[in-house]
């Protein structure tokens, strides 16, 4: 078989980088070298962390964040948020909680910037938030040339994060205190009306022998019944849309107590009767609906003085004794293998095309090239 003299092979190739070896050791080390004095001009960074376990969505907290597609331009969330530690992410990652901490430190005059939305970005880019997928802990890291810096900012963004939370626990605990109020100031007046009406019908012990009282009070309980259901359905079509799974499984009880309700008022009674069971029924209905929204409104008042927002710390951000970046011998090696490896790409390379040039064949190519090249440069 004969030997192909149209390219470089093997031992060809390593007599060049033989033939260069020098070079080849002596300029990637010199420059390594230079890579690593470099680092030494580069002000050190130093990253503290704080790792925290977020909060169990309980009470009013769980209400106010199933709501957060409404409020997604005050937390700056995205779409597909699918875990409460998620919900958790994106509220450290919020405008809001941003603006606290640069507020807090004076991070526009730290970071040199003009306006709000420059500072925001110089500040993400030095903290990174990280949701632990397994044990579902939150971990911020922050980077700041001043140890003491890095650890208050870590600290602070769970400060923020405290004091965001717990407005939307107290506005939508403040909202349903109000509605619920509202409700039951209107029910008492109506309770109160239902009892003079009873009372100016006298008692009349055949009607309720012909509809026993237990009757008419499950009655009014099952109408009752339907009406909180549909104040409570109101009240979540304030925060939430007709598609969340919260307003359909709301629609579906109504439902059913309508269906109950229907069924239950299909008796019918004599005149003087009918006219003393309404009554009693609607004494009943209001006082039962009084009961009901009575304990809502409790329920509210509860939750209006009580942050069940509990957010635990597990590690402080404290500041760091070591710097975390330039990686001075990181940065040395790899400028040193990289510029190895170009050089030896340029030898090479050279050397391809010097045996190119020389064949027979391509001696008219290489002088057309020359040629314009030499018209591009001129």
């Amino acid at each position: 078989m004969e030997h192909d003299s149209s390219g470089l092979g093997f031992f060809d190739l390593l007599t060049i980088l033989v033939r260069y070896r020098r070079p080849l050791l002596i300029a990637p080390v010199a420059l390594g070298a230079l890579a690593l004095g470099a680092t030494y001009l580069v002000k050190p960074t130093f990253t503290a962390k704080t790792t925290f376990l977020p909060p169990q969505q309980q009470g009013a907290t769980a209400s106010a964040l199933a709501s957060i597609s409404s409020i997604a331009g005050l937390m700056g969330a995205s779409a597909g948020i699918k875990t409460p530690g998620d919900q958790y992410v994106a509220l450290l990652q919020s405008a809001t909680v941003a603006d606290h901490v640069i507020d807090n430190f004076h991070l526009m005059d730290l970071y040199k910037t003009k306006y709000r939305f420059e500072a925001r970005q110089a500040l993400g880019s030095s903290v990174r938030i990280l949701l632990g997928k397994k044990d579902g802990l939150i971990t911020i890291e922050a980077d700041s040339q001043d140890p003491d810096l890095a650890a208050n900012i870590a600290n602070e963004y769970v400060a923020g994060l405290r004091e965001l939370t717990s407005h939307l626990q107290l506005t939508e605990a403040q909202q349903r205190r109000a509605f619920y109020q509202a409700e039951l100031e209107r029910t008492s007046k109506q309770l109160t009306a239902a009892q003079t009406a009873l009372q100016n019908s006298g008692f009349n012990a055949g009607a309720l022998k012909t509809e026993p009282k237990s009757a008419a009070d499950a009655y009014a309980r099952l109408q009752a019944a339907l009406t909180d259901g549909e104040v409570k359905l109101e009240s979540l079509r304030r925060t939430l849309t007709d598609s969340s799974p919260e307003v359909q499984q709301q629609l579906g009880v109504l439902a059913s107590l309508r269906e109950q309700l229907q069924k239950a008022g299909q008796q019918t009674l004599p005149q003087s009767d009918a006219d003393y069971i309404g009554r009693y029924r609607a004494f009943k209905y209001q006082e039962t609906l009084f009961d009901l929204f009575s304990k809502q409104f409790e329920m509210a008042k509860l939750d209006e003085s009580h942050d069940d927002t509990v957010i635990q710390v597990i590690d402080v951000a404290t500041p760091p004794e070591h710097k975390s970046a330039p990686k001075r011998a990181m940065t040395a090696i790899a400028t040193a293998l990289l510029s190895g490896a170009a050089l030896a790409f340029v030898l090479i390379f050279r050397a391809l095309w010097r045996q190119a040039a020389e064949h027979p064949v391509n001696t008219g190519k290489v002088a057309r090239l020359r040629a314009a090249w030499g018209r591009q440069i001129t």
